[in-house]
């Protein structure tokens, strides 16, 4: 088993949430966390029905049967049972793991959140890290970081069969939408816009729907785990910038099969666009795991030059570019961006290039491998 960053407390004094898009491993780390625990599985077409005729069943079993921690999988399938959660933590101090891979029906159903009484946590991804020497990166931009899709030589197959089934089971079979085949175009549009501002009209155009039905569509997408906005960076601007987010999905594989990209391969546009969006998925986890509280964006000027990411209050700038010769041409941005904050941080352009260097201003260009290598070790942020 591949030992994950997420490092969960082996006797946790409180309960927590552990959110995750689908098969990122979240009951493979808790089944290994966790073996004592007394484990609920609402997946479990049994166990589904029960608690959803009967919430209050986990009460009275869990007095026949005490527990000290008793760990609930797809908890956003019967929300209701979080009454009985929260009872259960408040009058018997029973501790809970309460596992998802959406807060959709949760939150938008107005279910019980348990008030601050558990902690959240949220599991992405195969990270670099994790891999240590392992590691390609390729591979990683081609299979994307889903661990059954990352260590699967034939992934195609595997990354259709979950877009599949999650039309099927966290779209269709919680009705979250009426029209299935629209929200799959809807699907494949937005995967070509991956990694760019977000224009809901052009979307909804091409969907033939209205640009409030593609908003929703996007929010789908985040309260399933399965992407996630960029803001811009709009603090202090000298020059008229950019107010519109991006949007990443979460899982570059998963982006690949819906746009029908191929394979890529080092060289090509579709290269860089994949290795952004890897770059994206490292510095969320990373800020997750590290339990960090930066908020990440990006700049971009009016007449279109951009930096990548913005961590922070300006920390840190990282401008992205698949290239095995960075050259000026690729710094403009970062360049520019210091000219408008000059209390700017690290200038950092992630590149293709054999060896880290640096400019005589100041901005350190590093190869994709020792970027990530040196984020995890606590040496960018």
């Amino acid at each position: 088993m591949i030992s994950r960053a997420l490092l969960l407390d082996p006797r946790p004094i409180d309960s927590f949430f552990l959110w995750g898009p689908r098969q990122t491993g979240k009951s493979s780390l808790l089944r290994a966390t966790y073996p004592d625990a007394l484990w609920l599985d609402l997946l479990s077409s049994d166990e589904f029905v029960r608690y959803t005729r009967r919430p209050a069943a986990l009460r009275d079993e869990l007095a026949a049967r005490p527990a000290d921690l008793v760990v609930i999988d797809e908890i956003q399938k019967v929300p209701a049972l979080l009454d009985e959660v929260h009872w259960l933590i408040e009058n018997r101090g029973t501790r809970f793991v309460l596992c998802g891979s959406s807060a959709r029906k949760v939150r938008r159903g107005h279910a019980n959140l348990l008030g601050g009484r558990a902690l959240r946590h949220e599991l992405f991804g195969l990270v670099s890290a994790e891999l240590g020497r392992d590691f390609d990166l390729v591979r990683a931009l081609n299979h994307g970081g889903l661990p059954r899709h990352y260590l699967r030589d034939a992934v195609t197959p595997l990354l259709r069969a979950y877009v599949n089934d999650y039309l099927k089971e966290e779209i269709a079979a919680e009705g979250i939408v009426r029209n299935l085949p629209v929200f799959a175009s809807f699907l494949a549009a937005a995967a070509l816009a991956d990694g760019e501002q977000v224009n809901f009209a052009t979307i909804a155009r091409d969907c033939g729907v209205s640009a409030p039905t593609v908003r929703g569509y996007f929010e789908i997408l985040v309260d399933t785990l399965l992407g996630r906005f960029v803001p811009a960076y709009t603090k202090r601007p000298k020059r008229r910038v950019a107010q519109t987010p991006k949007f990443y999905f979460a899982d570059v594989g998963v982006t690949g099969i819906l746009a029908k990209r191929g394979r890529v391969e080092p060289g090509s546009s579709l290269f860089g666009k994949a290795l952004k969006s890897w770059i994206c998925h490292e510095l969320h986890a990373y800020r997750a795991y590290r339990g960090l509280d930066f908020d990440l964006s990006y700049w971009r000027l009016a007449g279109g030059t951009e930096v990548d990411f913005v961590v922070g209050d300006g920390a840190c700038a990282i401008e992205v570019k698949a290239t095995p010769n960075a050259h000026a041409d690729h710094l403009k941005g970062l360049r520019e961006m210091r000219v408008d904050h000059r209390r700017i941080g690290r200038l950092i352009l992630v590149s293709l290039d054999e060896r880290p260097r640096r400019t005589n201003d100041g901005i350190e260009i590093l190869p994709a491998v020792e970027f990530l290598q040196r984020l995890w070790a606590d040496d960018i942020v």
